[in-house]
């Protein structure tokens, strides 16, 4: 398993380069069967990263401009009269795909957002009392412009706490920038994925993260992060029994990924900042995750 999950990670850093840890924890996000947010300046490659994780696991993509004048209605899809039938027939929107792009999410009203939340949750959207269920696997990863940008939206906590991990892309370095610079264009090695982990590879993937074991310490070393959080995330709270799950499933799909059959504290270490900082965000100093190392001990 873990040389075919180094595959898949060798072939999304042809497209994006130098961003190895990310790209890690973008997949092992996915193999948690969560969605993932991606916080960073325009034109880093959050959208490049998402189609070639599609590519890379042979997931149907669909990708979805945020804009203010968005409605659910374009998300989720609407029932149209169709006078040959003599009946409403449903044209599905593009969140009826395995992997959803939700492109600069914060762009977007509150209420187109919030046409996410039951898709995000249980992969399943209402639409004038009817229930429809989603592809399986679904999957969303949003983007997202820094929040002091003009046009944006402030996600609100029921938004982002169903985001499994929150990653940020940053600049290059000069080596990586200078073979962008004098490369091969990169939609032209997009379009040279193959897939890696397919069907049922990666629902095998999901299954195996859940079998990796997590010892009575190491939970025990989880809940005492988790009761950090609540005493020291302010007037927001700490984690929620939705974010201590995601973390130690987090843990597990590192561990996996690094060829282990076992959680270590180094792996919810390498999934901490990921994992907690969007849902507990502080003012000012250190993040959270940096706090918790410093000052949560190992069992």
């Amino acid at each position: 398993m873990r040389a075919v999950l180094d595959h898949a990670v060798k072939e999304v850093s042809k497209v994006l380069l130098d961003k190895e840890p990310q790209i890690r924890l973008a997949l092992a996000c996915i193999l948690c069967r969560g969605h993932l947010l991606i916080e960073d300046l325009p034109g880093m490659g959050k959208t490049t990263l998402s189609h070639a994780l599609a590519a890379v696991l042979g997931l149907s993509y669909k990708r979805i401009q945020f804009t203010s004048d968005l409605l659910p209605a374009d998300i989720l899809g609407f029932n149209l009269y169709d006078r040959q039938r003599g009946e409403f027939v449903f044209h599905p929107g593009p969140v009826f795909s395995q992997l959803v792009l939700a492109d600069e999410i914060n762009r977007a009203t509150p209420k187109a957002q919030s046409a996410l939340l039951e898709a995000m949750e249980e992969r399943q959207v209402s639409i004038e009392g009817e229930t429809r269920k989603l592809p399986s696997p679904f999957f969303v990863i949003a983007t997202q412009n820094p929040s002091d940008q003009a046009g944006t939206f402030i996600l609100p906590e029921s938004q982002t706490d169903r985001f499994l991990m929150r990653i940020h892309l940053g600049y290059p370095s000069r080596e990586a920038e200078r073979e962008l610079l004098l490369g091969q264009d990169r939609r032209d090695i997009l379009s040279q994925l193959k897939p890696c982990l397919v069907g049922k590879d990666l629902e095998a993937a999901q299954q195996a993260v859940l079998k990796v074991h997590a010892s009575s310490r190491l939970v025990d070393y989880v809940q005492n992060i988790i009761d950090y959080t609540r005493r020291q995330g302010g007037s927001r709270g700490g984690l929620s029994p939705r974010g201590g799950i995601a973390l130690l499933r987090a843990g597990q799909a590192w561990a996996l990924m690094n060829g282990r059959e076992h959680v270590l504290p180094d792996d919810i270490q390498a999934v901490l900042a990921a994992v907690v900082d969007h849902r507990v965000p502080v003012s000012g100093g250190l993040p959270l995750s940096s706090k918790v190392l410093q000052e949560v001990d190992i069992m």
